[in-house]
């Protein structure tokens, strides 16, 4: 099975600073100030050595992956996976059971692409050349990745833990940017909303 990379990395990540802003965008994406996309989008966080990262989830945007992400965090499917790629000012990769880059849930997703902007604290899907082969593996931007806009499945946002994302971006790497010491998803989990109680 072909290793699901980020498409044409190498040549695009040397033009990212030149392609990496929108203020707009960034903005709304603020790290310290981030505002939710939609109330009733859910919310899953990731637990890792790191810390915790809390992410929102973009239905109304990709409501495929979304609903994926959502079915495979609830049965447990993350837990205990690594992060088996982390290229540092550019993105964090997990999400493979086989932890090699070849792995995924035994089936595909349809692209799911659209107008957003891949910024700091991006959530989406690793996949082959086709469009159409993504699975399990996601990743997390560390930096603005313009190049990657409409070509891979945005399907959320880092809504805390910018601190953990940038401990993990950090670690030190070998051969295909894997860290030498396994960066674990101890435990992924849905952020269950509290009920509010009638008055």
């Amino acid at each position: 099975m072909k290793q699901l990379v980020i498409l044409a990395m190498v040549i695009v990540f040397a033009f990212s600073s030149v392609m990496a802003g929108d203020e707009t965008t960034e903005k709304q994406m603020d790290k310290k100030e981030y505002t939710k996309r939609k109330a009733d989008n859910p919310e899953i966080a990731i637990e890792t050595d790191y810390g915790t990262m809390k992410l929102e989830l973009f239905r109304d945007v990709a409501p495929i992956h979304v609903d994926s992400m959502m079915a495979r965090v609830r049965e447990g499917f993350y837990d205990g996976l690594i992060f088996h790629r982390v290229i540092d000012g550019f993105m964090i990769q997990g999400g493979d059971p086989k932890g090699n880059g070849t792995g995924g849930p035994g089936y595909t997703l349809p692209a799911e692409f659209s107008k957003l902007n891949h910024v700091e604290g991006t959530l989406s899907m690793a996949r082959s050349q086709n469009p159409n082969s993504a699975g399990s593996q996601f990743f997390i931007c560390l930096a603005p990745a313009r190049y990657l806009d409409g070509q891979y499945s945005f399907f959320g946002h880092l809504m805390d833990g910018y601190e953990v994302l940038h401990k993990i971006g950090k670690v030190k790497t070998g051969a295909r940017d894997r860290p030498l010491k396994d960066v674990v998803m101890r435990k992924v989990y849905v952020i269950e909303k509290a009920e509010k109680k009638p008055e």
